[in-house]
């Protein structure tokens, strides 16, 4: 049998197609949403694994705020968190969220169980099992950026 070569080329361009179709499906949907609260001084991002400081509050649905680092505490006392942005030592929606923001940008994160404290919770800091958390977030400009 001869099969001819336009045959085979559509052929070859619907089975990527169905691969890509599959591969789409199988993509983990992404467990955050992001409202921009201010805008970035910069339009520069932090970068995977680089030093970030933030300032947050952490509420739940209901607005019960669970921790923060700007409210409940003196003026004197406060320091914004340090940590290394992209590298899971932080809850998987911080640490993908803060690689969408601009320096010096404020949002709220929204971020689905999976990407927080899943079917455990934590139940210490008052979070439920499967609890949607919500992040007032603000990322530091970094002082060698110059802004």
């Amino acid at each position: 049998a001869v099969v001819s070569t336009q045959s085979t080329g559509e052929e070859a361009k619907k089975n990527q197609k169905e691969a890509a179709k599959e591969a789409a499906a199988v993509d983990e949907k992404v467990g955050f949403t992001k409202k921009i609260l201010k805008k970035g001084k910069t339009h520069m991002k932090p970068d995977k694994g680089s030093v970030v400081s933030v300032w947050y509050t952490g509420r739940l649905e209901d607005g019960t705020v669970f921790d923060s680092n700007v409210e409940n505490s003196r003026k004197k006392e406060r320091k914004a968190l340090k940590f290394k942005v992209g590298t899971g030592l932080v809850i998987r929606g911080w640490d993908e969220g803060l690689l969408t923001m601009c320096y010096g940008e404020k949002a709220e994160l929204t971020i689905e169980p999976e990407w927080a404290y899943g079917k455990k919770g934590m139940p210490d800091a008052g979070i439920q099992p499967n609890s949607t958390l919500i992040f007032e977030v603000e990322l530091e400009t970094p002082v060698n950026i110059g802004v």
